[in-house]
């Protein structure tokens, strides 16, 4: 048939960035239209063939009302006969299928086929492989645009962290990680700053990512919080420059894998102890003081805290307001879930592009969520880790909306 004659891109230019799942669903179905129409005239727009049964008149315009809100519909008129597109009848709509249509287009090359069986379940006549081509394409753009956009000002704080997905490559299924970086910075908004594929062991893989994080303006990071992943401590030193604090939650499951499950609370317990001293020095203090008292019993576990002093503690150098949202990763929490969410409806994956597509729009989503809601860190204690100079400059910034 015709080339698509309703471009993803212009519909979405025109919807804004507080819409865009909305917008998409919009375009979805506009496309989806245009195709069963394509089939039942037998030529696309302007097409000269024998086949043709009639022609387009026009069209007319319907509002389909959805929890992704009201979708702006224009449905095609035919000449000749009439078209009513199935999915608006009351006894086949489907609203589940429609946003998960959306959810297999947005990682289109992983199964056409099943984007075609849900296509055809909402009573469509399916939906071709260059059509969810060129939905996905467009979709790679807008989010390519969100994860490559340049970064100002300063940003204290960085939270690194892993969702392992299942891609296949070369005939089998591996393994693979989507890190996921949020900053927050001087005015104490969170921002979701970037997205990367790889093997997370590899200190290679957390130097890329960070190089192409200060490449695009990343600037000013005080603490880096993530898991222990081997070369990421080392990559943070030589391209940050910042301290690195390890996830104390993480940290504390690996600690009690020492201990036996009977005693396990009683560690527990005792490790907390370090956690609610009011400075760093008492919390050293402590840890040391508790480190002796179980090395006795449980020698792996005092060797452990003899090595990871440091890493565990290095939030408590920091403002007191801040440190409930930077000992851990947990800030993340229902970021990760909605990622994961989203990426068991697929399963395998087929590259890394289609992981970036869906994650990325995903994260795009959250993002703008982000900017509606509060601060996420008080702008006055940042007065405490910045530089003169950029608080100058954040207090002549003018406030974002709350």
């Amino acid at each position: 048939m015709t080339e698509d004659r309703l471009p993803l891109a212009d519909l979405l230019a025109k919807a804004g960035n507080n819409d865009f799942l909305r917008s998409v669903a919009e375009a979805v179905l506009q496309m989806l239209m245009e195709t069963d129409v394509e089939g039942l005239i037998g030529a696309g727009r302007h097409e000269h063939t024998g086949e043709r049964l009639t022609y387009r008149n026009g069209f007319r315009d319907r509002t389909l009302d959805t929890r992704l809100g009201s979708l702006q519909l224009r449905i095609p008129k035919l000449r000749q006969g009439s078209y009513y597109p199935p999915f608006l009848e009351p006894r086949k709509t489907s609203e589940k299928a429609l946003v998960a249509v959306i959810q297999e287009a947005w990682i289109g090359g992983v199964s056409t086929r099943r984007v075609d069986e849900l296509v055809q379940a909402m009573g469509l006549s399916g939906i071709s492989k260059s059509t969810v081509s060129k939905l996905c394409k467009d979709i790679d753009e807008r989010v390519g645009a969100f994860l490559d956009r340049p970064l100002s000002g300063e940003w204290p704080y960085l939270w690194l962290d892993a969702t392992y997905l299942r891609q296949r490559e070369g005939g089998r299924i591996v393994s693979v990680a989507a890190i996921s970086a949020v900053a927050c910075d001087a005015e104490g908004r969170r921002e979701i700053v970037g997205l990367h594929i790889g093997p997370s062991e590899a200190e290679t893989f957390w130097a890329a990512f960070l190089k192409s994080l200060v490449k695009r303006g990343l600037k000013g990071v005080k603490l880096v919080v993530s898991d222990a992943h081997e070369g990421l401590k080392a990559a943070i030193a030589r391209v940050l420059g910042a301290t690195w604090q390890r996830c104390r939650v993480h940290w504390m499951r690996n600690a009690l894998a020492h201990v036996g499950k009977a005693q396990q609370s009683m560690a527990s317990a005792a490790l907390r102890q370090a956690f609610l001293q009011p400075d760093q020095a008492s919390a050293q203090q402590t840890w040391r003081h508790v480190a002796d008292q179980l090395r006795e019993r449980w020698p792996k576990l005092g060797t452990l805290m003899d090595d990871s002093e440091h890493d565990v503690l290095a939030y408590m150098a920091f403002p007191a307001q801040h440190r409930t949202k930077l000992h851990s990763t947990n800030p993340l929490e229902r970021l990760n879930k909605e990622v994961k969410r989203r990426a068991n409806v697929v399963g395998i994956f087929p590259s890394d592009a289609s992981i970036i597509r869906l994650i990325g729009a995903v994260l795009l989503e959250t993002n703008d969520e982000w900017q509606m809601q509060h601060r996420y860190m008080g702008v006055k204690a940042m007065g405490e880790i910045l530089s003169p100079a950029s608080t100058n400059e954040t207090l002549q910034l003018p406030p974002r909306p709350a």
